[in-house]
């Protein structure tokens, strides 16, 4: 899916910027006037992240998914481990029935 949160659901918005010139009239101009208004794009803070998501039968497998990062830092994104921290030994020990 596009720029999502998988968790979140949160997307781009869009709006509009303003742009002014002149000189305030407290500094002794006529005032501001607006001279430009043109679209933009609000873009959530997304990070392609390794996160475990239950598959069909329920089994948490480590997938790639796009998250927000208010989703990582509130903990609604549970990480795989990396191999160099245990994720491999895990596997050893379960394959060999400890």
């Amino acid at each position: 899916m596009g720029y999502v949160c998988h968790f979140t659901g949160k997307k781009a918005s869009f709006g509009k910027t303003r742009t002014w010139a002149g000189q305030k009239i407290s500094k002794g101009g006529f005032g501001l006037k607006p001279t430009g208004i043109s679209r933009r794009v609000f873009r959530p803070n997304l990070h392609t992240v390794t996160a475990m998501l239950p598959n069909a039968d329920g089994v948490l497998i480590p997938t790639r998914v796009k998250a927000s990062a208010k989703a990582i830092r509130g903990g609604l994104v549970i990480k795989a481990l990396k191999r160099k921290y245990g994720y491999t030994a895990q596997q050893n020990a379960k394959a060999a029935g400890h």
